[in-house]
Formats: C-alpha cells, structure tokens, sequence
C-alpha cells in the first residue's frame, strides 16, 4: 500500500509543526484563563500526555511492526469489534482534519483576506495537501523537511524583536494559587499533545524503527519548550491581559518597533500558521486517507484521497458552521475526545494485546 521509507529525524519534523501549529496559536490565551501567570507551567504537564502516548503507540508498533491501529485493533479485540473500532477511528480523523482546516480559514480570512471567501482559502489548501497526500510519505517527508525553516525562522525573530518590550515581573508569584490552575490549564494542551498518536501512521515505513521511540520522545520535548516560550513571552509582554486576547501572538507581533524599520511583523506570524497548518492537516489528512484504505482493505490508498479531501472540506462547514463553533469545540470537547481516541483507547489495546500474548505463552507451555 505505501513503499515509501522515511527516517526517524525526518518524523520527527513531520510531528513537530503538526503538533505546535495548532498551539501556538491560541495556546497561551486559552491556558492563561486557567493558569494567569503559570501558564507556562502548563505545557510542562500536558506533555506527560504526549510522552505517554509516544510510549504506548511505539510498544502498540513493537508487537504488530507492519500495521497500523486499523489494522491491528481486529488482531487485538477481534474481526468485528476491531472494524467498528475503526470505523470510529476514521470518523475521528476526518472530522478533525476539517476541524483544522476550518480554525486555519477563519485565521486567515479573519486576520488578513477578509474579502476572500472562506471556501477558496480552505478548498486551495486542501487541494496542495492532496497532491502531497498522494505523493507518497517520502513526499511528506520531504516538505516537512523543506517548510521547517520557514516554521521555526518567524518565531525565532519574534523572540529576538521582542526582547526590549519583555516584563519578567510579570510571571510572579509562580504557584501563587497552588498547583491546581496550572494543572487545570494543561488539559486542553493535553489534548493537542495525544496528538502524538500520529506517529503509529508513520513507525511502519521508518527505515530506522530502532530510533524511533527516541525521536518520539525527542520531538515531545521540543513541542513542550517551543510551547513554553511562546507562553512566557505572551506573558512577559501582555501580562494580565493574555487571557482575552484571540490570537496573543498576532497581538504580541505588534509590540514590535525595531529602528523604526522592524514593525507591524503580523506576517511572520501568518507564515507561521501557514506553513505549519499546511504540516499538520498534510500529516492528518494521510493519517485518514491510509485509514480509509486499510479499513476498506484496498491495495492502495491512493484513489480515496480526493473522497476523503471532499469529505474534509465537507465536514469544516457541516461540524462547525462559525469560528465559535470551533473555538468552543477545542476549549470544551477536544481534549477530553482527543485523550480518549488517541491515549486511553490505545492504552486499553495496549493491555489487552500484552494479556493475551501472555496467556498464549502459558498455554503453549
């Protein structure tokens, strides 16, 4: 079905804008009305979440290395109950990847194009992703492999401008409250971290599977300071004010003034989005696409991508008609759906997998 091979590194940098595209964001607003001035603390404890999943999902790869979730759940719970387990499984990523697709066209429509309709911004950028979709995962590997400087260089220069309009006063009194708001601050964090679950799409066509656990757990790391950062200097330049901002790194961009040359740099921030919105619903969409034919039991996955990117465009509009709409999904519905679909349940397969290959060892003695 795929006979393309990727290396660790080039998964990890896959993962990583997937995972941080969405954060960065709305991240430090979100976990600031939880957290006030520990938000930064917050990314620290979701990403025991991502560590957990990146564990489950390479012992999950270990004892069934050539198959996906789809396909190992029927070895695992059984031929039905295995296929309407993917079935929600598919039913997961799609939706999400319409999801996404909708939060990046209200993003941009809102912030810049706001004369363009939504359906043109969605639609064009689904098409791009199809074309990489059906190149293949060399393919997705290699433009994540391309667009990481352009993800990671905008950030950098925001911190770099940013550093004479910074108030380190602003992060005391760290743990003022106690524990708790922090803690409740990383829940919907948690949610973006079990996205780390991805990488059981990609462990079976890695042509160095032995580092894959390592650059797993790497790659949780660099997302949870990355997040960590960005929440401090959205702290250290708005203060109190975080929490009702939308987009606190759009509006942290304006503080910049660098010799009257350097200013108004919101379009670093849109490359940001772009470039890693354009990674993660790449990555999503061929987590679906590969779904769907493994589930389907074809040969190839291939003739089902254009289906699916329909269905994604389809459900951006049918799931969530407005930005409210997602914005309440993220807060109120995702972290709690996306821990259950990409943690706890791989978890539970994880256990009764281990059961049952004890049990085989025990009989067979």
């Amino acid at each position: 079905m795929e006979k393309g091979k990727i290396s660790s590194l080039q998964m990890a940098i896959m993962l990583y804008p997937t995972i941080v595209a969405t954060a960065i964001l709305g991240a430090p607003s979100i976990t600031a009305k939880y957290a006030l001035n520990d938000l930064w603390l917050s990314p620290i404890l979701a990403a025991l979440i991502g560590y957990a999943t990146v564990y489950i999902a390479y012992k999950l790869h270990k004892l069934y290395p050539k198959q996906t979730v789809i396909q190992f759940s029927e070895q695992i719970i059984g031929r039905i109950p295995g296929k309407i387990l993917g079935f929600l499984y598919l039913f997961f990523y799609i939706p999400i990847t319409g999801e996404i697709l909708r939060g990046y066209g209200d993003f941009i429509v809102d912030s810049f194009m706001v004369n363009t309709p939504i359906i043109v911004i969605m639609a064009s950028m689904v098409i791009l992703c199809a074309l990489i979709v059906r190149g293949g995962i060399e393919v997705l590997g290699r433009a994540a492999e391309l667009f990481l400087p352009i993800f990671i260089f905008p950030i950098c220069i925001l911190i770099i401008l940013l550093s004479a309009d910074l108030d380190f006063k602003n992060i005391f009194p760290i743990l003022g409250d106690g524990i708790m708001p922090p803690l409740k601050g990383a829940i919907i964090p948690g949610g973006w971290f079990s996205e780390f679950f991805l990488i059981i799409f990609l462990l079976p066509f890695l042509a160095d599977m032995k580092k894959g656990m390592k650059y797993g757990m790497m790659t949780v790391f660099a997302v949870m300071m990355t997040l960590v950062v960005v929440n401090l200097i959205v702290l250290f330049v708005l203060g109190s004010t975080t929490p009702s901002k939308v987009y606190p790194l759009m509006s942290v961009s304006r503080y910049i003034s660098f010799a009257e040359f350097f200013e108004h740099l919101e379009s670093a921030v849109m490359a940001i989005w772009v470039v890693g919105a354009f990674i993660k619903i790449s990555v999503f969409y061929y987590a679906a696409a590969l779904s769907t034919a493994q589930w389907l039991n074809l040969s190839d996955y291939r003739p089902v991508v254009w289906p699916i990117g329909i269905l994604i465009v389809e459900f951006s509009f049918w799931s969530f008609p407005s930005s409210m709409e997602v914005s309440r999904y993220d807060i109120i519905a995702f972290p709690f759906h996306g821990i259950l679909m990409q943690t706890i349940i791989p978890l539970l397969l994880l256990v009764i997998a281990f059961v049952r290959k004890r049990n085989k060892g025990t009989k067979t003695r």
